[in-house]
């Protein structure tokens, strides 16, 4: 039996994720929905599958086992709780929402229906982080430095805050998530930010660039800095520094570098995206939550994160992550 797919969002990371699915035999693409009708009306003809401009529509009429949503920061929330009231299983593409109290809401709907959650934190799942995780099972970190640097996107709402929440919450979300992954939880965040250099584009109200310092639970700490104002040209990564040690994960090169008294570089050789969508369909046919390596509730931690790292950046003082922030 094919697991019935449904999408809420048709923009590039949604067809990106519709690809990998049609590779995977158990799965079928039944229905796609957007408020922009032709935007979602050339997409499901090229997936062959319904179409709708209400999700409140779709997620009635469908009989549906999942449901993607890749929706723009700013609006997410109502069509994760009817999913997950209707028992639709999640995955939903990073940031979770623009504030805590949106996400704990839709977290709740999620475990008081017993579902299957996904987060799109896609570095999870590459083979090269997951080597560097084992590697780190036998080492302690003692400093982690993260950065993504990049033009700024091409995107109405990216440029707006109150609708992308700012490049750190936005895209290098990443980076904070995987400082977590491979290093541990952080206590402390305080970050530093600059401005004024992108007058000339309209609507502009983002940092252009920021520097976070992260003190973690264990001991370790750490730096991630920010940029959206290169002229082209991207690239993002993460270097662990320890006793004897050093790894650079340089994720835009899909290369990984291990110094320890001799030299190490491996490549990248499975498709992140596709293992992601892969275990996300295999967990809801086995009903084995456990494979998913950023459920919602994971998730929740990261979005903490990158929030008190904003709030850092905007009130020029240590934030202190706490259960109440």
């Amino acid at each position: 039996m094919k697991v019935r797919v449904g999408f809420i969002g048709t923009g590039r990371i949604a067809v990106r994720h519709m690809e990998k699915l049609a590779k995977i035999e158990d799965t079928r693409l039944v229905s796609v929905c957007d408020v922009h009708k032709k935007e979602a009306e050339r997409v499901a003809r090229t997936f062959a599958t319904n179409c709708y401009t209400d999700y409140r529509e779709m997620l009635e009429k469908e009989k549906l086992e999942a449901v993607y949503i890749c929706l723009p920061p700013f609006a997410h929330g109502e069509q994760e709780i009817m999913a997950a009231e209707k028992k639709i299983n999640l995955f939903i593409e990073k940031p979770l929402a623009l504030n805590l109290k949106k996400a704990y809401q839709i977290n709740e709907a999620i475990e008081k229906n017993s579902i299957i959650s996904s987060v799109g934190y896609v570095y999870r799942y590459s083979d090269i982080v997951n080597k560097v995780k084992k590697e780190l099972e036998k080492r302690k970190t003692a400093l982690i430095l993260g950065y993504y640097f990049c033009p700024l996107r091409p995107v109405y709402w990216w440029r707006n805050k109150n609708e992308s929440g700012g490049q750190i919450v936005e895209q290098t979300t990443h980076i904070f998530d995987l400082a977590r992954y491979l290093v541990g939880e952080v206590n402390e965040v305080y970050g530093q930010r600059s401005q004024g250099l992108m007058e000339e584009v309209e609507n502009y109200d983002l940092d252009d660039t920021s520097c976070v310092n992260l003190h973690f639970e264990n001991g370790a700490i750490g730096s991630i800095s920010s940029a959206c104002i290169l002229s082209h040209g991207r690239d993002w990564g993460i270097n662990l520094i320890g006793k004897g040690f050093k790894i650079d994960l340089l994720l835009s090169s899909h290369l990984l570098k291990i110094t320890n008294g001799k030299k190490e570089e491996v490549k990248m050789t499975i498709d992140p995206y596709q293992s992601e969508n892969d275990l996300f369909i295999k967990a809801i046919k086995e009903n084995n939550p456990e494979i998913i390596k950023s459920p919602y509730s994971d998730a929740l931690k990261t979005l903490k994160l990158t929030l008190a790292a904003t709030t850092s950046l905007e009130k020029g003082k240590v934030i202190k992550l706490t259960d109440n922030q």
